[in-house]
Protein backbone atom coordinates (compact mmCIF):
# COMPACT_ATOMS: atom_id res chain seq x y z
CA UNK A 1 0.00 0.00 0.00
CA UNK A 2 2.90 2.31 0.62
CA UNK A 3 3.77 4.86 -2.58
CA UNK A 4 5.75 7.55 -2.96
CA UNK A 5 4.97 10.74 -5.12
CA UNK A 6 8.12 12.96 -6.01
CA UNK A 7 6.52 16.23 -5.68
CA UNK A 8 9.70 18.56 -6.36
CA UNK A 9 13.19 18.17 -6.90
CA UNK A 10 15.18 20.80 -5.93
CA UNK A 11 19.24 22.30 -5.13
CA UNK A 12 19.44 20.60 -1.66
CA UNK A 13 16.45 18.61 -0.68
CA UNK A 14 13.81 16.77 -2.67
CA UNK A 15 9.81 16.40 -1.21
CA UNK A 16 7.70 13.53 -1.73
CA UNK A 17 4.23 12.90 -0.74
CA UNK A 18 4.10 9.12 1.05
CA UNK A 19 0.66 7.38 1.43
CA UNK A 20 1.81 4.56 3.86
CA UNK A 21 0.19 2.30 6.27
CA UNK A 22 0.79 2.31 9.87
CA UNK A 23 1.50 0.23 12.41
CA UNK A 24 -1.62 0.32 14.41
CA UNK A 25 -3.20 -0.54 10.60
CA UNK A 26 -4.09 3.82 9.50
CA UNK A 27 -3.71 5.26 6.69
CA UNK A 28 -1.05 8.34 6.80
CA UNK A 29 -0.22 10.98 3.96
CA UNK A 30 3.16 12.37 4.85
CA UNK A 31 5.31 15.08 3.18
CA UNK A 32 9.08 13.76 3.42
CA UNK A 33 12.31 16.35 2.25
CA UNK A 34 15.08 13.52 1.34
CA UNK A 35 17.91 15.57 1.60
CA UNK A 36 22.03 13.70 0.82
CA UNK A 37 23.23 14.27 4.42
CA UNK A 38 25.77 16.45 5.66
CA UNK A 39 28.66 16.90 7.55
CA UNK A 40 29.78 19.39 10.97
CA UNK A 41 32.92 20.15 12.29
CA UNK A 42 33.67 21.48 15.37
CA UNK A 43 37.43 23.30 14.84
CA UNK A 44 39.51 24.01 18.00
CA UNK A 45 42.74 25.57 17.78
CA UNK A 46 45.99 24.38 19.54
CA UNK A 47 45.39 26.87 22.54
CA UNK A 48 41.81 25.59 23.04
CA UNK A 49 39.64 28.33 21.19
CA UNK A 50 36.46 27.49 18.70
CA UNK A 51 36.60 28.28 15.03
CA UNK A 52 32.94 29.71 14.41
CA UNK A 53 31.44 31.10 11.42
CA UNK A 54 28.96 33.78 11.40
CA UNK A 55 26.71 33.10 8.50
CA UNK A 56 23.85 34.81 6.27
CA UNK A 57 21.25 32.41 6.81
CA UNK A 58 18.16 33.52 3.98
CA UNK A 59 15.41 31.09 6.14
CA UNK A 60 15.86 33.17 9.34
CA UNK A 61 15.91 36.08 7.92
CA UNK A 62 19.54 37.22 9.43
CA UNK A 63 23.10 35.60 10.79
CA UNK A 64 23.45 32.17 12.57
CA UNK A 65 26.46 31.70 14.83
CA UNK A 66 27.60 27.98 13.47
CA UNK A 67 30.00 25.34 13.06
CA UNK A 68 31.21 25.06 9.73
CA UNK A 69 29.25 22.39 7.69
CA UNK A 70 28.39 21.24 4.29
CA UNK A 71 25.90 18.53 2.18
CA UNK A 72 27.56 15.14 1.19
CA UNK A 73 28.21 16.29 -2.45
CA UNK A 74 27.64 12.56 -3.88
CA UNK A 75 25.40 9.39 -2.63
CA UNK A 76 27.31 7.19 -0.18
CA UNK A 77 30.18 10.04 0.06
CA UNK A 78 32.61 9.55 2.82
CA UNK A 79 31.12 12.06 5.82
CA UNK A 80 34.74 12.58 6.90
CA UNK A 81 35.76 13.12 3.06
CA UNK A 82 32.79 15.76 3.06
CA UNK A 83 34.00 17.41 6.78
CA UNK A 84 37.32 18.01 5.36
CA UNK A 85 36.44 19.73 2.82
CA UNK A 86 33.82 21.55 3.84
CA UNK A 87 36.21 22.92 7.22
CA UNK A 88 38.63 23.78 3.95
CA UNK A 89 36.21 25.62 1.84
CA UNK A 90 34.42 27.38 4.86
CA UNK A 91 37.41 28.18 7.61
CA UNK A 92 40.84 27.80 5.29
CA UNK A 93 42.02 25.40 7.76
CA UNK A 94 42.57 22.34 7.94
CA UNK A 95 43.51 19.45 10.72
CA UNK A 96 45.57 17.07 11.57
CA UNK A 97 43.32 15.03 14.20
CA UNK A 98 40.02 13.98 13.64
CA UNK A 99 37.50 12.51 16.27
CA UNK A 100 33.88 11.47 15.22
CA UNK A 101 31.31 12.82 17.60
CA UNK A 102 28.09 11.73 16.59
CA UNK A 103 25.17 11.16 14.08
CA UNK A 104 22.35 12.97 14.45
CA UNK A 105 18.57 13.03 12.42
CA UNK A 106 18.01 16.98 11.98
CA UNK A 107 14.21 16.93 11.99
CA UNK A 108 12.78 13.62 11.48
CA UNK A 109 8.94 14.70 11.25
CA UNK A 110 9.51 15.39 8.17
CA UNK A 111 12.97 14.72 6.74
CA UNK A 112 15.99 11.85 6.45
CA UNK A 113 18.84 14.48 6.85
CA UNK A 114 21.50 12.67 9.08
CA UNK A 115 24.17 15.15 9.82
CA UNK A 116 27.97 13.30 10.98
CA UNK A 117 29.45 15.74 13.49
CA UNK A 118 33.36 15.83 13.85
CA UNK A 119 35.91 17.49 16.22
CA UNK A 120 38.98 18.94 14.11
CA UNK A 121 42.06 19.91 16.53
CA UNK A 122 45.82 20.44 14.91
CA UNK A 123 44.41 23.01 12.55
CA UNK A 124 46.45 24.81 9.79
CA UNK A 125 45.58 27.88 8.43
CA UNK A 126 45.11 27.95 4.76
CA UNK A 127 42.67 29.98 2.22
CA UNK A 128 39.26 30.23 2.37
CA UNK A 129 37.07 28.41 -1.06
CA UNK A 130 33.56 29.78 -0.43
CA UNK A 131 30.53 29.18 -2.71
CA UNK A 132 28.99 31.88 -3.89
CA UNK A 133 25.81 31.98 -2.13
CA UNK A 134 27.81 31.98 1.09
CA UNK A 135 28.13 35.02 3.20
CA UNK A 136 30.31 34.11 5.83
CA UNK A 137 32.83 35.59 8.80
CA UNK A 138 35.11 33.54 10.45
CA UNK A 139 34.79 34.14 14.50
CA UNK A 140 36.87 32.67 17.07
CA UNK A 141 36.02 31.84 21.00
CA UNK A 142 37.67 31.02 23.69
CA UNK A 143 35.40 27.98 25.64
CA UNK A 144 33.86 30.49 28.55
CA UNK A 145 33.08 32.49 25.19
CA UNK A 146 31.19 29.79 23.24
CA UNK A 147 29.64 28.72 27.02
CA UNK A 148 28.53 32.08 27.68
CA UNK A 149 27.41 32.51 23.85
CA UNK A 150 24.96 29.21 24.47
CA UNK A 151 24.06 30.24 28.45
CA UNK A 152 22.62 33.66 26.49
CA UNK A 153 21.03 32.14 23.32
CA UNK A 154 23.29 33.58 20.89
CA UNK A 155 24.24 30.50 19.29
CA UNK A 156 20.62 29.14 18.10
CA UNK A 157 21.68 26.69 15.33
CA UNK A 158 20.61 23.21 16.43
CA UNK A 159 23.65 21.49 14.82
CA UNK A 160 26.36 23.75 16.27
CA UNK A 161 24.58 23.21 19.74
CA UNK A 162 24.66 19.11 19.84
CA UNK A 163 28.69 19.72 18.19
CA UNK A 164 29.54 22.19 20.77
CA UNK A 165 27.95 19.99 23.69
CA UNK A 166 29.73 17.09 22.19
CA UNK A 167 33.34 18.38 22.06
CA UNK A 168 33.12 20.77 24.97
CA UNK A 169 32.52 17.63 26.77
CA UNK A 170 35.77 15.75 25.21
CA UNK A 171 37.71 18.42 25.63
CA UNK A 172 37.06 18.71 29.61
Amino acid sequence: MDKSKLMYKGVVIDVYRDTVELPNGNTAVLDLAKHPGASAIVPVTDDGKFVLIKQLRHAVGGYLYEIPAGKLDKPGEDPLTCAKRELAEETGYSAGAWKKLISINTTPGFSNEVIHLYLATGLVAGKTAHEEDEIIELQIFSRKEVEKMIDDGKITDAKTLVGLFFALRTLK
